[in-house]
C-alpha cells in the first residue's frame, strides 16, 4: 500500500482537558499519517536510512555481565533479518500469517529473527524462555504455531513440547551470537563447562546461523521485499500473550497498525528528549515483553537509536559494564529496577552522565524511587502507563512542561473515560475504570471471542484499572480493579498503602494484599523486604507507626511480614496473585492466613 493512501487517525472532538499540556510540552495533538504499511517496511526503510548515513552505525549491542559485548549495525540487521525471512518462507515453506515462536532472552539474535518474521509476514509470537514445557505446549497449541526460535540453554524442553504439539520446525540461537569469535567462544565454554547451561540437543533442530546462510542462498531469486510489499495495516502482526479473567493465558491479537502507532504516540510524547540518530538506550527489561518490545525495540530503531541489550539484568550489578561503557542517553524500566540501582554503590556514584529521561511502566513507580531517581541522577523519568492490549501505551508523563506524579495524560489519538460498575461516566475527580479507545488498542483475543467480549464494549477497552483524573486531564492510578481490598466496606488500594511504605530508608520494597478476616471481611497486610543496611535490625513496628501518621485507621497494614525476596515477574513487576495464593492456600490448609 502506498503511504499516502493511509488514512490518519482523528481523534474524538470530544473536549479534553490534557490538550493545553501538549502545548505546553509541545506534543502534537494528532497522529499524523503513517508513513509506512507495515512493521516489516518501517524496518527495512529505517535501517536502509541510517546505513546510509553510516554503513558501521550500531544498531544493537549486547552485553554480558564482564562487558564482553557483541554488534550487529542497522545494515547487518536488514540484512540478517532478510535471509531470515527468506528461511522461512522459501526453505521451510511458512505463508503469510502462520505463526513463528520467538522465545529468545535480550540477544542480538532476537532482532533478526523478530524483524525476519516481520518480513516473512508471518506473525510473531513472543514466548518467555523461562516457561515451562506445560506452558510452551498451550501456547503453542493455541497459535497453532509451526516454527520455534529457541534459545540454546532451553533445549531440554523440545522432546516433551515436540511431542505434544505439532511444531515441525526448531532454530536454535545462543546468548553470544554474532559476537567477535574469541568473546563468543569464552562464553560458550562458561556456559558449558563452569555452569552446566548448555544442555545436549536431542531432537531434530537447525543453528541460525546456518538458517541465515539457507535463507541468503534463495535471496537473488526472490528478494525479501517480495514476501512483505502487499502486508496492509490492518493485518496481523503479533500474538502478544497475557493473563485473563478466567486466568488461562491468551493471544493479544496486534496489527501491524497496533504498533506502528503506538510508536508514532511514543515518539510524540518523548519528542523533546529524543534526537533521531543521537540516542543510546539501555534495554534491561525483556524484549519478548510488549513494554520493551514496542518502546525499545519498534521505537528506538525508528528514530536510529543504539540499542544496549542486557541479556539477563539479575541481579543488578549484572548491568554495572553497560552503564559505565556506552553513553546511555535514555533508561527504560520498572519500579524495582529503577529502586535496585538507586541501592547500587556504583551507580549512585557515577549515574551516567549522558542521561536525558527515562521511562517507567509495568507497575507504579514509587513517589519515593521517581524522587530519589530525579535527585541522583539528575533527569526527569517519566511513568507511563499501558497494557498488553494497547501495544502497550495509553498515557504518559510529559518530560517538560507540567509534571506531576501518576501516569499522566492520554497519548495523541487517544481517548479515555472513567467509568463505575455500570459503565456510567463518573464525577469529575472521582475514581473510576479506565476505557480506552485508540488507534493502538487490539483487534481482540485470539480464538477467544468470549474474553473479547468482557474486555472490548463497542470500541472501548476497559482496562480493570482504577483511576482518577484531576482538571488537567493528569491521571493517577489507584489500583487494580481485583486487587482493590474492602475493609468494613471501605475500598483501600495497595497501591497508596506501598508508596507511603517505599518512603522509609529501611525498606528496599514492600507489597500490600487483603487477608480475610472474620469482622471487618478484609484487613491489610505488608510484605517488606528490608534494605540490606537495615536487614539486621529491621524495625516492624516503625513501619506500622509510619503507616500510621500517614493513612487512615482502616489502611493501616494489621500486619507486617518480612521476606527476603518479592515473588516478580519476568520484568521484575510484583506479583501480589503470588501472594493472595498463598493465604487461600493457607486457609484451604485450615490454617490462619
Amino acid at each position: 500500500m502506498n503511504a499516502a493512501m493511509i488514512p490518519a487517525h482523528s481523534p474524538s472532538p470530544a473536549d479534553r482537558p490534557w490538550l493545553a499540556s501538549y502545548r505546553e510540552a509541545g506534543i502534537v495533538t494528532e497522529l499524523p499519517p503513517l508513513l509506512h504499511a507495515s512493521l516489516a517496511a518501517m524496518v527495512h526503510e529505517r535501517c536502509q536510512y541510517f546505513a546510509a548515513q553510516d554503513p558501521k552505525r550500531p544498531a544493537f549491542t549486547c552485553v554480558a555481565p564482564n562487558g564482553m559485548n557483541g554488534s550487529l549495525s542497522f545494515a547487518e540487521v536488514d540484512a540478517l533479518s532478510d535471509a531470515f525471512a527468506a528461511y522461512l518462507r522459501q526453505v521451510l515453506g511458512l505463508q503469510a500469517g502462520d505463526r513463528v515462536a520467538v522465545q529468545l532472552p535480550n540477544s542480538l539474535s532476537y532482532p533478526v529473527v523478530a524483524f525476519g518474521v516481520f518480513k516473512a509476514a508471518c506473525v510473531l509470537v513472543n514466548t518467555n524462555p523461562l516457561y515451562t514445557e506445560a506452558e510452551m505446549v498451550h501456547q503453542f497449541n493455541d497459535a497453532n504455531v509451526r516454527a520455534l526460535v529457541l534459545v540454546d540453554m532451553f533445549a531440554h524442553k523440545l522432546p516433551g513440547v515436540l511431542q505434544k504439539t505439532g511444531l515441525k520446525h526448531v532454530v536454535l540461537a545462543g546468548v553470544p551470537e554474532f559476537f567477535p569469535v574469541i568473546p563468543r567462544a569464552i562464553i560458550r565454554l562458561v556456559q558449558k563447562v563452569w555452569y552446566k547451561t548448555l544442555p545436549p540437543v536431542t531432537v531434530p533442530h537447525l543453528r541460525l546461523r546456518d538458517a541465515l546462510a539457507q535463507g541468503q542462498a534463495t535471496l537473488a531469486k526472490t528478494p525479501a521485499r517480495t514476501y512483505w510489499q502487499d502486508l496492509t495495516p490492518d493485518q496481523l502482526a503479533l500474538l502478544q500473550y497475557t493473563g485473563g479473567t478466567t486466568g488461562v493465558s491468551k493471544g493479544t491479537m496486534l496489527s501491524h497498525s497496533n504498533l506502528l502507532r503506538n510508536v508514532q504516540q511514543i515518539r510524540a510524547m518523548g519528542a523533546s528528549h529524543i534526537e533521531d540518530g543521537r540516542e543510546c538506550v539501555l534495554t534491561a527489561l525483556p524484549l519478548y515483553h510488549i513494554f520493551a518490545f514496542t518502546t525499545n525495540l519498534l521505537g528506538f530503531i525508528a528514530s536510529g537509536a543504539r540499542n544496549i541489550l542486557i541479556p539477563n539484568p539479575r541481579p543488578v550489578q549484572n548491568l554495572q559494564r553497560a552503564v559505565e561503557n556506552y553513553p546511555l542517553t535514555w533508561i527504560t524500566g520498572v519500579n524495582t529496577l529503577f529502586n535496585g540501582l538507586l541501592n547500587e554503590e556504583w551507580f549512585v556514584a557515577y549515574p551516567p552522565r549522558k542521561l536525558k529521561a527515562s521511562i517507567a511502566g509495568g507497575a507504579a513507580l514509587h513517589a519515593a524511587v521517581g524522587k530519589r531517581w530525579r535527585e541522583v541522577t539528575g533527569t526527569p523519568i517519566a511513568e507511563g502507563y499501558g497494557l498488553t492490549e494497547t501495544a502497550p501505551v495509553v498515557s504518559f508523563n510529559p518530560l517538560q512542561g507540567k509534571q506531576r506524579e501518576g501516569i499522566g495524560i492520554p497519548a495523541p489519538g487517544t481517548e479515555l473515560r472513567l467509568v463505575d460498575d455500570n459503565g456510567r461516566d463518573v464525577a469529575d475527580g472521582g475514581p473510576g475504570e479506565i476505557w480506552i479507545r485508540g488507534p493502538q488498542v487490539m483487534l481482540g483475543y485470539w480464538n477467544s471471542p468470549a474474553e473479547t467480549a468482557l474486555m472490548l464494549h463497542d470500541g472501548w477497552l476497559a482496562s480493570g484499572d482504577v483511576a482518577v483524573m484531576d482538571a488537567d486531564g493528569f491521571l493517577r492510578i489507584v489500583d487494580r480493579k481485583k486487587d482493590v481490598i474492602l475493609v468494613s466496606g471501605f475500598n483501600v488500594y495497595p497501591n497508596e498503602i506501598e508508596d507511603v511504605i517505599a518512603q522509609l530508608d529501611s525498606v528496599q520494597e514492600a507489597a500490600v494484599i487483603g487477608v480475610p478476616d472474620e469482622h471487618s471481611g478484609e484487613v491489610v497486610r505488608a510484605y517488606v523486604v528490608p534494605h540490606p543496611a537495615h536487614a539486621d535490625n529491621f524495625d516492624v513496628q516503625a513501619v506500622l507507626a509510619h503507616c500510621k501518621t500517614m493513612l487512615t485507621g482502616y489502611k493501616v497494614p494489621k500486619s507486617v511480614l518480612i521476606r527476603t525476596e518479592l515473588p516478580k515477574s519476568p520484568i521484575g513487576k510484583v506479583l501480589r496473585k503470588n501472594l493472595k495464593a498463598e493465604v487461600r492456600a493457607a486457609v484451604q490448609a485450615g490454617q490462619k492466613p
